[in-house]
Order: C-alpha cells, then structure tokens, then sequence
C-alpha cells in the first residue's frame, strides 16, 4: 500500500489550483475538515485535496458556497458504505461508486442535502472516504431517467419509500411460504420465483391501469 501523502497548506492550494486566501476561506467556513496538527505546522492530506476538487467542481456546476457546506455536513455525517452494503450478504444489485459531482449530475441540481439525507435514510447512498456509493445501479438509472422526464427527485424519493413498505411485504409473503414447505437455505436458490411473479404482476397490473379511462 502507497504511503499516506500529506501536504502544507502552499502546496495542498497549488494543487487544487486554488489560493492559500481561498483555502484558508473554506477552513474556516469548515468547507474541509481541520488538518493535522505538528508544533505550528499544519499537514493536509489527500482527503482534503479531493475535497477541494470536489468544491471547485461544484462550483462550476452552479452550487453555492452555502449549499456545498450543508451537502459537506450530509456526506461527513452520512452512512458508513460497510453498514449500507452489510457483509457477506446474497445480492443481485450492483453498487456504483460516484464522486459528489458525478451525482449532482446524475440529478440535475436536485441532489440537495435535503433528497440526499432522505436517500440516505432509505438506505440507497452511503459513504466511502471521498466517494458516495449507490446500493444499486438499476435503482440508481431509473431514478436519474425519472428525474430527466421531469418528475422530481423528492418525489421520486417519496415514492422509493412506499415501494420499499410494498416490497418488504412481498418478500416476506415469498419467505412465509417457502419456508412452510421448505428451508432457510432454499430462500436464496428460488429468489428469482420471486422476482419473476413479481415483475409479472406489476406488468399486468400496469396494462390495467394503462386500460382504465381517464
């Protein structure tokens, strides 16, 4: 494993291409987190630089200083990616990696600490150092697609929360009944039943919708 890099508040600025005037302004502002501390030396590491980079980024996509510090306070105090993900659990989710900016473009200006700590809450984001990570990259591209068609995110939230309730229901009607004619270890080999009599369902109830009058 690579060496952790540390850096001075000169060279942590040159390499973010900013100012030491700038960096001692998001200090301040709490914008990054404080550095370590040696006698009066102040060492910065690569945390703070991906950080900066972070800011800078969001910048350009026309955040506001405020906004990036509240999205800053979300992200610190956001899920551990280990409690989101679990360990050793059966999935068949893909989990995405995104830089803070690659999601605010997935969202459009709508990724506000505000979707984001309900996202958090839910369950889909959590934290890795610098990174966020999505629980699921089909969850992940069907609530981007809805975004883009104009449906907003919170209600694109608000809606994953009531599907989760429904969901939760389902797969516990499918546990209930496999286990009264088999066992714990049966549940992950006919999973898919479960999602095939699942997405059937939803197919027709959706042509019974699409057959109602308006």
């Amino acid at each position: 494993m690579a060496d952790k890099r540390e850096y001075r508040m000169e060279e942590l600025a040159r390499l973010a291409g900013i100012t030491v005037r700038t960096l001692r302004f998001y200090r301040e502002r709490k914008l990054i987190p404080p550095p370590r501390r040696e006698g009066r030396i102040a060492w910065y590491d690569d945390h703070h630089l991906a950080r900066l980079r972070t800011i800078g980024a969001l910048l350009e996509r026309g955040h506001t200083l405020s906004g990036i510090a509240e999205l800053a306070e979300t992200f610190d105090h956001g899920r551990d990616v280990g409690d989101l993900l679990g360990l050793g659990a059966p999935t068949e989710e893909t989990p995405v990696r995104l830089t803070p900016e690659e999601l605010a473009d997935h969202f459009a200006g709508q990724a506000t600490p505000e979707n984001l700590a309900v996202a958090m809450e839910l369950g889909y984001l959590g934290t890795d150092g610098d990174e966020i990570v999505h629980i699921s990259r089909r969850l992940l591209e069907v609530s981007a697609a809805l975004v883009r068609e104009g449906i907003p995110l919170a209600e694109v939230l608000a809606a994953g929360k009531r599907v989760r309730e429904h969901a939760d229901a389902l797969a516990e009607l499918f546990a209930d009944l496999v286990l009264r004619h088999a066992t714990e270890d049966d549940l992950p080999r006919l999973r898919p039943l479960a999602r095939s009599v699942v997405e059937a369902e939803l197919s027709l109830a959706m042509d019974r919708r699409l057959r109602k009058k308006p």
